[in-house]
């Protein structure tokens, strides 16, 4: 299932990035247009409009929480494998709990 690339006009990008100018919060004027917000910002650099230092620290920032989260999520996954390997593990040995077991009564020494 492959997703369909909307196209956008040079138009709707000129208004698009005139608003984000004097808008105060950018992810919510993408959300009103309809489009990701990192759209804007790519919009934008290509049409060569500087950018503050402030807006670049957000950006790597919101793209390391983007990672960090990730990276919780995949751990998230492996706890939840290990704790069901775990429990696994603790079920085989009650089934099998009479055989093998060690002696209840210490061995006598000289």
């Amino acid at each position: 299932m492959s997703k369909v690339r909307k196209r956008y006009s040079e138009e709707f990008r000129r208004i698009a990035l005139e608003r984000m100018k004097t808008a105060p919060n950018v992810v919510a004027l993408a959300r009103e247009l309809g489009i990701r917000y990192n759209l804007l910002y790519k919009w934008r650099a290509k049409a060569g409009q500087p950018v503050e230092a402030s807006e670049l620290r957000k950006l790597s920032l919101e793209e390391e929480n983007r990672q960090l989260k990730q990276l919780l999520a995949e751990r998230e996954l492996e706890v939840d494998f290990f704790k069901g390997a775990l429990q696994k593990i603790a079920a085989r040995r009650q089934a099998s709990s009479g055989i093998g077991e060690t002696a209840s009564m210490p061995r006598s020494g000289k």
